[in-house]
């Protein structure tokens, strides 16, 4: 494809949107002098960009009817097998639609990207053929994943295993939702403010959010590279473990990454908690209008229950914890603004693999259906753009300065404990809105309930949901935090949970 020469009047349009005073001489002196550069970008259009390696053969799938599809959880149904053997064999994976598979459909929640059919597979979906695993499709995501809710997809809400009048939680809906209904082994799932541990912990599973940059994320639609994650949810800390396992690891493509090794995760699990030192966070609790007394409750039990499993359990206080849904809202909403919004999806100044046809179709998308975005994308671009353009992007710089102080908070909480724990999210399941609510009922059930999870989306420190029982026959989940790149305590904890709750349920 040629590139076309800027006309005069594109020029004078672009300058003036930079405040900068040009004559028409001035413009056509600055369009000859293009000449050069665009044969540049012309060469580039003969040569041939390396692409993310697809190894292994698939049909494309199906779009599953309703009658498949209970939980409206599926986007799409495929098969495709990788090794015959491996850590994974004999597991059936479905994948958070923000993710790529070659030849198979990506819509990321939003009509804008329907039809979207990537020609790559993401560093994930390989490690995962690798060692032997099935990819059975596509799982149903929030609209480009900015919801904590089930009811922003374009395909529709995500209904609740536990009770279908009821959300799922987001974004990562339709992955908790599979696992939980049993459809499939594990999930992959991803978390930019809570998004695989939120819908874990209302439907019932776990749900690891690893270290920022344990597992890479390339090939996978971001949002704001800073809190970007992904990463398994199962039924099982087992299965959790496992998959942490063949995901995890430097693919030297991923900005995010820092060099953290994999680790032997399953080893860590030991069905006890001997010698870890337990801190439960009283900010996690009571927070004003949100905190239901069950939940509270629920995860102050779970917590001392682990000392049945050889833990030591105490208070501790964060103060700035309460802090950290602010300091995240400022990044999340100028973030999302600039990166995934103003430069689709993949932005500049890093270096890494690009999924380029990606972000060209959700570029020409959003010439042409910019309307279609969700409620919640629509209010944060609104913002974002508003204070970038008045305040110059100082509060955003004000916010990651400030990242620094609420890791520092963490990091030496946890110096003396090994597990932070504090509820997922400070209520149970809330039902779906109705296909006619308001504007404000849509964007508050999206974003109401990640005051405890969001803070480690912008700190990085490994966070799991944990199930710790039901109330009013609706799951309640418990969150794990442990020290940066000490992922395998986190799960060891989990697993002595998971462990002492499966001795109760046997001998009650």
């Amino acid at each position: 494809m040629t590139v076309r020469k800027p006309t005069i009047e594109q020029l004078l349009e672009i300058a003036e949107s930079f405040n900068m005073n040009m004559t028409t001489e001035d413009l056509k002196t600055y369009q000859q002098l293009m000449d050069g550069p665009i044969q540049s970008y012309n060469r580039l259009s003969q040569l041939v960009e390396p692409t993310l390696p697809v190894k292994y053969p698939r049909t494309p799938g199906y779009r599953p009817s309703p009658e498949e599809n209970e939980y409206n959880a599926w986007y799409w149904k495929t098969s495709i097998k990788g090794n015959a053997s491996g850590k994974l064999a004999g597991k059936k994976i479905v994948l958070k639609d923000n993710i790529s598979l070659s030849g198979v459909p990506m819509m990321n929640g939003s009509s804008m990207l329907e039809g979207f059919v990537p020609d790559e597979d993401a560093t994930i979906v390989t490690r995962i053929l690798d060692e032997g695993g099935e990819i059975v499709g596509k799982a149903v995501c929030e609209d480009f994943c900015l919801s904590g809710g089930s009811h922003t997809s374009a395909t529709g809400p995500v209904l609740n295993p536990h009770d279908p009048r009821r959300s799922t939680g987001g974004s990562s809906s339709g992955s908790a939702a599979l696992v939980a209904a049993g459809e499939v082994d594990m999930a992959i799932g991803g978390d930019q403010g809570g998004s695989i541990r939120m819908p874990s912990s209302w439907c019932g599973v776990y749900g690891l959010k690893p270290t920022f940059g344990l597992v890479p994320y390339t090939g996978i639609f971001p949002i704001e590279q800073t809190i970007d994650h992904t990463g398994p949810i199962a039924r099982s800390v087992e299965d959790v473990a496992l998959l942490l396992e063949v995901i995890a690891g430097p693919d030297n493509l991923d900005p995010r990454q820092s060099g953290l090794e994999p680790k032997p995760y399953s080893e860590a699990l030991k069905g006890n908690a001997q010698g870890l030192k337990i801190g439960v966070l009283t900010e996690g609790f009571n927070w004003e209008g949100l905190s239901e007394e069950d939940v509270d409750l629920f995860v102050n039990q779970a917590a001392q229950s682990l000392t049945d499993a050889g833990a030591t359990v105490e208070e501790v206080s964060i103060p700035m914890h309460r802090d950290g849904i602010h300091i995240w809202n400022v990044v999340g909403t100028e973030g999302l603004t600039s990166s995934m919004v103003k430069e689709n999806g993949m932005g500049t100044n890093w270096k890494g693999h690009y999924s380029t046809r990606l972000l060209d179709a959700y570029g020409k998308a959003k010439k042409t259906k910019a309307d279609e975005f969700s409620e919640t994308v629509k209010m944060t671009v609104l913002l974002g753009e508003y204070m970038q353009n008045h305040y110059n992007g100082k509060y955003y710089a004000i916010a990651q300065n400030l990242v620094r102080k609420l890791k520092a908070a963490y990091d030496e909480a946890l110096e003396t404990y090994d597990i932070l724990v504090l509820p997922t999210t400070p209520m149970k399941p809330t039902k779906i809105p109705s296909p006619d609510a308001q504007k404000d009922e849509v964007i508050m059930r999206a974003l109401e309930k990640i005051p405890n999870t969001a803070p480690f989306n912008l700190t990085g420190h490994p966070a799991m949901n944990v199930p710790c029982g039901k109330s009013e026959g609706l799951p309640v989940g418990m969150m794990l935090v442990g020290r940066i790149g000490e992922d395998e305590t986190v799960l060891q904890a989990a697993h002595a949970y998971q462990a002492t709750h499966e001795r109760v349920s046997v001998t009650s």
